[in-house]
């Protein structure tokens, strides 16, 4: 999609639409960036409403805060099984449950070196957990992406990533920022 030349928006956004679009209606994603900062912004959540998005605009990452806040601060998957029990959600659980949802799942984005981008969150109608046989791939996958990871530190070409857009509360990337 790059290569069309798509904007990174452009590109979250699709793809936040595509994980939504297999759970039949079950998720609802989102993915947040880290600004300069080191605050999360929206950057693709366009089935959480504004309001939702403005609450939790410039959220710390705190390893003890949500579950998109503590991938962003701890660099691992969190998996909240039940917002309404969960003491990390204490603060913030009134904003998913009063959209009907239940639990929440958070990746943190992490370049090859490393270093957390943002998060993609999952949340989800029903509280669950992730299937034991997916806990599993998720430990297989770790390992895969640090060689991979590994590989790509190693055969660095000098060519600089592309710097993350600005974002903005409630519209993900904000085209009009310097």
């Amino acid at each position: 999609m790059q290569s069309r030349g798509d904007s990174l928006c452009e590109i979250l956004s699709y793809l936040v639409e595509e994980a939504e679009s297999v759970s039949h209606g079950e998720a609802v994603c989102s993915v947040l960036l880290l600004d300069e900062e080191g605050l999360l912004r929206n950057g693709a959540s366009p089935g959480l409403p504004d309001e939702y998005l403005a609450a939790i605009d410039r959220l710390k990452p705190d390893p003890a805060v949500g579950t998109c806040a503590a991938a962003a601060a701890t660099g691992k998957i969190v998996i909240t099984p039940d917002l309404t029990s969960d003491a990390g959600w204490r603060e913030l659980k009134h904003l998913p449950v009063a959209l009907g949802l239940a639990a929440a799942w958070s990746v943190p984005l992490v370049t090859a070196e490393g270093r957390v981008l943002g998060t993609f969150g999952t949340y989800l109608r029903q509280p669950r957990t992730a299937a034991r046989g997916a806990q599993l791939r998720r430990g297989a996958g770790a390992d895969r992406h640090a060689d991979r990871r590994e590989r790509a530190v190693a055969r660095r070409d000098g060519v600089a990533a592309q710097e993350l857009p600005h974002a903005s509360p409630t519209n993900g990337c904000d085209s009009q920022a310097p």
